[in-house]
């Protein structure tokens, strides 16, 4: 596309965009704060503490460590170092999108080459099980064996795809000594022992710039949580989303798919949580045609997290275009999957018990997942203005440093 005709589009999406917001400046300010909600109560008080120890793991070497321990493991099955493991685990414990923010800083460490880096963020940007277990299956479809279907689903769908994505820029990478030496602790703990040696800088500040890089990266994720929020708002009030929606009912309907599920599908797209909900709404014949959509937007991870991904790796030279690729891979397997393991882990296990309360019927608090929810929800608020302050804090305290 010419530079000029960028500009121009980019100009008139913006214009177009501002005066949305002053033709519907209360459902904006509605959206705005559904999203701002999300984000303090649950997404910044879930992620801090994955990302801060990611950052004290990588300061001290560990994340070295684990390198040396699972190359044998990550090598031949994802072509990517061992370090490669420590945000596999990473991303699927905490969620998205940790599995970027780890990648990013690997390569700037350079424990990844470009196409390494390419490979891993591919396959560690998952939804984590308290967003699985407790959001979607908990607390919108009050139904706590269909999380068990779903992340089966996710993350086995995710390992394939980073199996699949071993092959990419093959043909570009140069000829590379493989290590043959053997799974060693005593060279793990010499290589962390190195790695730590390198890090100069006191405790105090390692542990400083943790928490500043970490809160960073989780108000840049909260803008875009609140932006997206108030974009899909917008696009429904201008009557984007439904014109869309009627593409995607012949579409859905080529599949067998109730059409009613188009324009929740769309949401989905774009944010997963107001689309999962509105999934979870809608009346179809069996389950299993929400749980198809669900997992399919559960692994193309929704234009807000994508936002928040290329925002993450544009500090990089990790190019964004195969993780977008990746996305429509691991939703379409995600896909088949829930197609073949629907009986075998919903019905099958739903109806050996018949004696059981029905699961409609179950407490979402009975659920682990939905316990820390909700312990998110009440206490969440309290620890993100806290880190916040603390934040503050540090960056005051450096300042008079300086001067």
């Amino acid at each position: 596309m010419d530079q000029r005709m960028k500009t121009l589009v980019y100009a008139g999406l913006t214009l177009l965009l501002t005066l949305s917001l002053i033709a519907f400046p209360d459902q904006a300010l509605e959206a705005a704060i559904r999203g701002l909600n999300m984000w303090w109560e649950v997404v910044f008080p879930s992620l801090l503490p994955f990302f801060i120890t990611a950052e004290l793991l990588l300061a001290f070497g560990v994340v070295k460590f684990i390198g040396v321990i699972f190359e044998p493991i990550m090598r031949p099955l994802f072509n990517v170092p061992g370090a490669g493991s420590f945000g596999w685990m990473m991303g699927m414990a905490s969620g998205y999108p940790t599995g970027a923010k780890i990648t990013a800083r690997l390569r700037e460490e350079n424990q990844l080459s470009k196409l390494e880096a390419e490979r891993l963020v591919s396959f560690t940007n998952n939804s984590s099980p308290l967003f699985i277990f407790g959001a979607i299956s908990a607390g919108f479809f009050h139904d706590l064996k269909l999380g068990l279907l779903l992340a089966v689903c996710h993350y086995t769908s995710n390992a394939i795809v980073g199996i699949c994505m071993r092959f990419h820029g093959k043909r570009q990478e140069r000829f590379r000594k493989q290590d043959s030496k053997r799974f060693s602790i005593k060279k793990a703990f010499q290589e962390m022992h190195r790695d730590r040696l390198k890090e100069e800088k006191p405790f105090g500040e390692i542990l400083g710039d943790a928490v500043i890089n970490s809160i960073k990266t989780l108000v840049m994720v909260g803008g875009f949580i609140i932006l997206f929020s108030v974009l899909i708002k917008l696009l429904f009030l201008v009557h984007v989303t439904p014109a869309v929606a009627v593409i995607f009912q012949s579409i859905l309907e080529i599949f067998h798919l109730p059409a009613d599920l188009s324009l929740p599908f769309i949401s989905g797209l774009f944010e997963i949580t107001l689309g999962a909900n509105m999934i979870s709404q809608v009346t179809t014949d069996t389950l299993l045609q929400k749980a198809v959509i669900i997992s399919f937007i559960l692994g193309f991870n929704g234009l807000s997290i994508h936002a928040q991904v290329a925002s993450i790796l544009a500090k990089t030279d990790i190019r964004f275009s195969p993780y977008f690729f990746a996305r429509l891979l691991h939703g379409s397997i995600a896909v088949i999957l829930t197609l073949l393991l629907y009986k075998p882990l919903y019905l099958d296990r739903k109806t050996i018990n018949l004696n059981e309360v029905p699961v409609s019927q179950l407490d979402p608090n009975s659920s682990i997942w939905m316990s820390i929810f909700y312990w998110m929800k009440d206490y969440g608020p309290m620890l993100t203005i806290l880190s916040i302050i603390i934040a503050t804090c540090i960056l005051f305290h450096r300042k008079r440093q300086i001067k």
